[in-house]
């Protein structure tokens, strides 16, 4: 008899493992902390009727269709991205071309030599000297806490995506008439049938399907306290003082927190010097709509308390009352800090103020504050004094029979489709470890590859007959 499997957390990563391992006959139990599912995918509705997520989330048809939630998702006719700078507001990316300066300094960085060992190095070499002191280097600053200079490259390297294929996928969309996704998903290509979707109702709406099949399998309000490893293997977990053995632990939880759960080893002590940026989100009321130029406003000035402004009415308009929009600040900020302990209506009147600075009408038409929104654990801080740590724990935990997964479980700067794709991936290694193959179960496929070798050389002996 197999011990069950278990699982830290039901968000997506939580639930789209539960499901896949349940799928292949091995039991499985999930163990949420929390008295609800979803992790980040909450959605809330405010007395106002305004609807709001915790933090931004993107989604497209394909990732629906996987989670069996295509029915209930509306598809989206545009989304866009702009930057807010001295004044003036340019599409992203290709707006930004129309500055002479940003240009030149794109093609002169073409011809000068780069080390690139900071993510400072990838901006200047890819964009140029000027575009990246102007709008990459502060934005990456803001999100992440950290001086481009102390970031690891590979935090540019995410956001890489050739211009040819931008401009073809912005073409498709305006053709389509659908929001095609652009830079959302690294494990499946991007095309001009994946396009930007929404759930009616919110984004928690995105996983029923799937809690449908493994609900008998998840427990609330269970707290682990403990993950049990003998001799470097994980034998299994406590539960609210209660001991429970376990073929396997799959965790969700964000990485620096994993080494506090692990009991019997030390070999995941090095995590606890990665970083999450905490970030609040001001959400503010309005009367009117199209506010900003696009969706979303990138702000890479360093004067204001927020990097980003998403109006997310103008893609799903169905998020606010007719005739009304709702714009969400977001603020980088550490825990404790000015920002983090401000009460909600003076962080609301800062932003109200730093948005008014930039679109002066918009006093007039302000309606109120709606949610305001605060997370300790949001980006993965890519610092490079840890980067090879990092990318060492991306291939393994180094602890037998223990996976981690999900964007804070991976550490990793991933998306919702790419959080599921990797989740069903590392999935085949957990199933192989409860379940190795047995010596006859090998004996027959090397017979079988032995086989199917021995006939091509046969039909190639024929052919040069």
């Amino acid at each position: 008899m197999m011990h069950p499997i278990a699982i830290l957390g039901a968000g997506i990563a939580g639930l789209t493992a539960a499901a896949e391992l349940q799928r292949r006959g091995l039991p499985v139990t999930v163990y949420e902390a929390g008295k609800t599912i979803g992790g980040m995918m909450a959605s809330f509705k405010d007395p106002a009727g305004f609807t709001y997520d915790f933090g931004a989330h993107f989604v497209n048809n394909r990732l629906a269709a996987a989670l069996g939630a295509a029915g209930i998702c509306r598809p989206v006719r545009h989304y866009g991205e702009a930057v807010h700078l001295g004044g003036t507001s340019y599409g992203y990316p290709f707006g930004l071309m129309r500055s002479p300066r940003f240009v030149r300094g794109a093609m002169a960085s073409r011809f000068r030599h780069h080390e690139i060992t900071t993510a400072e190095d990838w901006f200047r070499h890819h964009y140029g000297d000027a575009l990246a002191e102007a709008v990459a280097i502060p934005i990456a600053e803001a999100w992440s806490g950290t001086a481009a200079s102390d970031l690891a490259p590979s935090v540019g390297e995410k956001m890489a995506n050739g211009a040819l294929k931008t401009l073809y996928l912005k073409a498709a969309a305006r053709i389509t008439g659908r929001a095609v996704c652009i830079g959302y998903s690294h494990e499946r290509p991007e095309n001009a049938g994946i396009y930007h979707v929404y759930p009616e109702g919110g984004i928690a709406r995105l996983l029923e399907p799937t809690l449908d099949q493994v609900r008998h399998l998840v427990r609330l309000e269970s707290p682990v306290e403990k993950i049990l490893v003998e001799d470097g293997r994980v034998r299994g977990l406590r539960v609210r003082g209660e001991t429970i053995e376990a073929s396997a632990v799959i965790s969700t939880a964000p990485v620096n927190v994993l080494p506090k759960l692990v009991e019997g080893s030390a070999a995941l002590d090095h995590l606890t010097r990665f970083r999450y940026r905490p970030m609040i989100f001001v959400n503010l009321h309005f009367e009117g709509r199209h506010y900003l130029p696009d969706t979303m406003l990138w702000v890479p000035d360093r004067t204001m308390p927020f990097f980003r402004l998403t109006e997310t009415p103008i893609s799903m308009p169905w998020l606010a009352p007719e005739g009304k929009t709702l714009i969400t600040a977001d603020i980088g900020c550490e825990v404790g800090d000015e920002y983090w302990t401000m009460p909600n209506e003076k962080l609301a009147s800062l932003c109200l103020d730093g948005i008014c600075a930039i679109y002066p009408h918009l006093r007039r038409k302000h309606l109120g504050a709606g949610g305001i929104m605060r997370t300790p654990v949001s980006y993965p801080v890519y610092r490079l004094d840890y980067e090879e740590d990092r990318r060492r724990f991306a291939r393994s935990t180094g602890i037998d029979g223990l996976w981690s997964i999900g964007r804070n479980g991976e550490f990793a700067h991933i998306l919702m489709e790419d959080v599921h794709c990797r989740t069903l991936k590392r999935m085949d290694e957990v199933a192989a470890h409860v379940c190795p193959p047995s010596s006859t179960d090998r004996a027959i496929a090397d017979l079988k590859k032995t086989r199917r070798l021995m006939g091509r050389r046969s039909g190639k002996a024929r052919e040069a007959a």
